[in-house]
């Protein structure tokens, strides 16, 4: 039997699927739920009544239409179901149920028309298809959300691990605590440019006391920064750099001969104000 010509059985086999819509879930499914207010209850109903109809018109959609349904359904249900906190693992499990009722309202309905092995191959797989093509879909849009997020907090992170602070007119402080690899660095060469700037500052100081290793590449970004500050016509001014720190820059032969440097924060700012 030709699937072409079964339009009148693939039809049923769709308004079975539908039927889902009004079907008591199982109590592991209702669970999933983990929220009890009545806007994340709707908001569930209405992506589970949406898949359902995404499985019921995939056997009559062509291959492409299908894929473009899919992704349209993607991002509709990542913002309804990141907005009620509802996981990926959940939304999966959710999947799989009905891909479980779906297989088997097909097999019940090939064996009532007597569908040769092949036509059935050709449902299932078509079915199969759109359900990997999902769950696929679905997770790569799960993922973009949180890689987004997550970049949009480092950098908030960066940005407030880096703070520039003006103490007094036309003197502000960078106080620089933990290691620093290339990102911080780089935020540290951006941060003082621009917040030197703004703040029309005429000293800035950068204390390293928080800072417990200083390798050549932090060295190089840190004079790299100092040479900027000059530029833009800030004096930058390093303080609170460790023993140890600076026994580590002797013995790699790191030279700030260039650079004004002091023991501490309250040493620099008392001569500053001799100047």
């Amino acid at each position: 039997m030709d699937i072409k010509n079964i339009d009148a059985n693939i039809l049923n086999i769709s308004e079975r699927i539908l039927a889902l819509k009004s079907a008591e879930l199982p109590k592991e499914i209702r669970q999933l739920d983990t929220h009890s207010s009545p806007q994340s209850e709707q908001v569930l109903q209405n992506w589970r009544e949406e898949l359902i109809d995404l499985f019921a018109y995939s056997f009559t959609n062509l291959d492409t239409k299908n894929k473009f349904d899919v992704e349209n359904w993607g991002e509709e249900t990542l913002n309804l179901l990141i907005k009620i906190d509802f996981s990926l693992d959940n939304a999966i499990k959710v999947i799989r149920y009905y891909r479980i009722i779906v297989g088997e309202i097909i097999k019940n309905e090939a064996e009532k028309i007597e569908l040769s092995l092949s036509d059935y191959h050709d449902l299932i797989f078509k079915f199969t298809s759109i359900i990997d093509f999902a769950i696929h879909w679905l997770s790569i849009t799960y993922t973009r959300f949180y890689t987004n997020r997550i970049n949009a907090a480092e950098t908030s992170v960066l940005e407030l691990s880096i703070p520039v602070i003006k103490i007094l007119d036309g003197i502000g402080i960078l106080p620089l605590i933990g290691d620093i690899d290339t990102k911080r660095a780089q935020e540290l060469m951006d941060q003082a440019l621009l917040k030197g700037g703004s703040l029309s500052l005429e000293y800035l100081l950068i204390d390293l006391s928080g800072v417990p290793i200083i390798d050549t590449m932090v060295a190089d970004r840190i004079i790299k920064v100092f040479d900027s500050l000059k530029l833009i016509g800030i004096k930058p001014i390093l303080t609170g750099i460790r023993p140890e720190v600076a026994q580590t820059m002797v013995q790699l032969g790191i030279d700030f001969g260039s650079v004004m440097t002091y023991s501490n924060f309250q040493d620099a700012l008392i001569n500053i104000r001799k100047f």
